[in-house]
């Protein structure tokens, strides 16, 4: 595990992103893999992957565009899609196509549906920094996204944490 966590920084490093991104990048890994060794069920390479790579896209921009731009970029250099989508869907609890236009982005599903997805969103929320948050103190920091995505970090912390019941 700690050769990929390395992999995986390079990545970052290699795409532009600073130690404090990098640094935030570990710290959700730690907090998702906790998640993930609750159900054997749960694809922990991809859970792995997901984490480190889920901010990417802050290379290029520290906005909310950071996901999809993200995303787009693992496109481009031939990842696999599930991987793409974990890092499309991790802001708050994934925002609508709806939801996307509203905020100026790409109209698409950035809502996370598999056990991977929703496991990585969760974590992102969990992590504020580099250290641990509550999900009450991360969805109070959220207010710049709609009522109903805040709604939809909440779902998403008690659906995880029944996926994942140790």
């Amino acid at each position: 595990m700690p050769d990929q966590k390395h992999l995986f920084e390079k990545i970052l490093q290699e795409a532009g992103c600073r130690p404090k991104v990098i640094a935030h990048c570990r710290a959700v890994t730690d907090c998702a893999l906790e998640y993930a060794v609750r159900n054997p069920e749960i694809n922990f390479d991809m859970v792995l992957a997901g984490a480190m790579l889920h901010d990417i896209g802050r290379s290029s921009t520290h906005t909310i565009h950071h996901a999809q731009a993200g995303a787009d970029l693992l496109r481009r250099m031939g990842y696999p899609e599930v991987l793409a989508r974990i890092v499309e869907c991790h802001t708050g609890a994934g925002l609508t196509a709806d939801e996307c236009t509203l905020l100026g982005l790409a109209p698409r599903d950035c809502t996370p549906h598999t056990t991977e997805e929703k496991i990585v969103a969760h974590a992102d929320n969990l992590i504020a920094g580099h250290r641990r948050v509550s999900i009450e103190d991360s969805i109070g920091s959220a207010i710049h996204l709609p009522k109903k995505a805040r709604t939809r970090m909440y779902r998403l912390a008690c659906d995880v944490e029944l996926l994942c019941q140790g």
